[in-house]
């Protein structure tokens, strides 16, 4: 049996082969300051040096324009369909001008009278080709360590996220999205070559589980993930663990970073997923008279 229920009607198509399959990729682990105006130059320039590298593809951190708080998220909220919405033109300038992808991190969106937490990918001709509202919050409480609900403020997504691009087919989640393989499985079926996850792991989430999960989710689905944290500021009320990591598909960390202000260049060959399937044909040996994974957005669409 199939890995999808019903295959024949329901498993995706594979995604057309990228313009670039072998290309650099930056992660740009930025300080956010109580400046917006701040956090936006400081993104442009830190684009801008990714390109001057190399990099075709450039991802920014989780809520980059926005200190990480409840009590700052509707303050720095932006309206991304009507606007104004000065940190999507940034973006979609720099992408235009500069002619390369970017995954915009995350921001604090309002729309229709909620907030959400938002990641926007722009294609090279500037255009948002896709969004992703955070699917799972983060609602943590550790006696002792700490305590933090984005449900107090923020709305959850409905759907996973797939971008078709010059450089792939990319899935993304934001942080705490990462914590659930579900998600990652949906993205593996539906063709992704690469997850990008944006996050804000804390000091104590960060320690015991940044690494863990992000090579888990590559390892798992034999793609790779992406991760790109704020750096960390420590007189900040939220501080996170920062460590922005590129993962090969079986699960080797390929470039990272500590937790200050730095921009990771490395490389990504696309060619090594269909290596390391072939090492080890995980897709040929699950079991589907055990256990089945059902894609629901795609057997009832509209869901």
């Amino acid at each position: 049996m199939a890995l999808f229920d019903d295959a024949a009607s329901y498993n995706p198509l594979l995604p057309s082969p990228p313009k670039l399959s072998r290309f650099k990729l930056a992660l740009c682990q930025l300080s956010v300051t109580p400046s917006k105006e701040t956090n936006i130059d400081n993104a442009r320039t830190a684009i801008e040096t990714s390109v001057r590298a190399g990099a075709s593809l450039v991802v920014l951190p989780e809520m980059w324009n926005c200190p990480y708080s409840n009590e700052n998220f509707p303050k720095y909220a932006e309206d991304i369909d009507v606007g104004p919405s000065p940190s999507v033109d940034m973006l979609s300038e720099a992408a235009r001008r500069l002619g390369v992808t970017i995954v915009g991190g995350s921001m604090p969106e309002t729309s229709d009278g909620r907030l959400y937490n938002t990641c926007c990918v722009y294609g090279t001709d500037g255009r948002i080709v896709a969004k992703h509202r955070k699917v799972h919050l983060f609602d943590v409480d550790i006696p002792g360590d700490i305590v933090f609900k984005e449900s107090d403020t923020l709305t959850a997504g409905e759907t996973p996220t797939v971008a078709d691009t010059d450089v792939g087919r990319i899935g993304i989640g934001i942080c705490h999205d990462i914590r659930f393989p579900e998600l990652a499985l949906i993205y593996a079926a539906r063709g992704a070559h690469l997850i990008c996850y944006p996050g804000a792991f804390n000091m104590s989430t960060g320690q015991s589980l940044w690494e863990l999960m992000q090579r888990a989710r590559a390892a798992d689905n034999q793609l790779f993930v992406a991760t790109c944290s704020p750096a960390r500021d420590p007189n900040s009320g939220y501080i996170t663990w920062g460590h922005s990591t590129l993962v090969e598909p079986f699960g080797e960390i390929i470039a990272t970073t500590g937790h200050e202000e730095a921009i990771v260049v490395a490389e990504i060959d696309y060619s090594l997923i269909h290596q390391r399937r072939l090492n080890l044909p995980l897709a040929k040996q699950q079991r589907g008279d055990i256990y089945q994974f059902v894609d629901l957005h795609r057997r009832y669409p509209g869901k």
